[in-house]
């Protein structure tokens, strides 16, 4: 497309290639989140201190370590994906 075309085109076409680069950049941003390993093991030990504390029950604390387990590995393969 040449200059001419892009320019005439902006502002028809210029809001859905925002929104596509916004959620590009969202998703890239939610994989980073759900990926770290180190944010993970920090929620683990943030969970282990609520236990302790006798904010939360036992059930409460099985379940939600459970959760964070199931992400952490979930990381873990997907960074083994990434290497392969």
């Amino acid at each position: 497309m040449s200059k001419l075309g892009y320019l005439l085109s902006l502002p028809i076409m210029g809001a859905p290639r925002l929104v596509r680069s916004l959620a590009g950049i969202l998703d890239d941003e939610v994989e980073r989140r759900l990926s770290d390993e180190d944010a993970l093991r920090g929620e683990l030990l943030d969970l282990q201190e609520q236990f302790d504390g006798g904010v939360i029950t036992d059930a409460e604390y099985d379940v939600r370590e459970g959760r964070v387990l199931e992400r952490l590995e979930a990381a873990r393969l997907r960074k083994l994906d990434q290497s392969a």
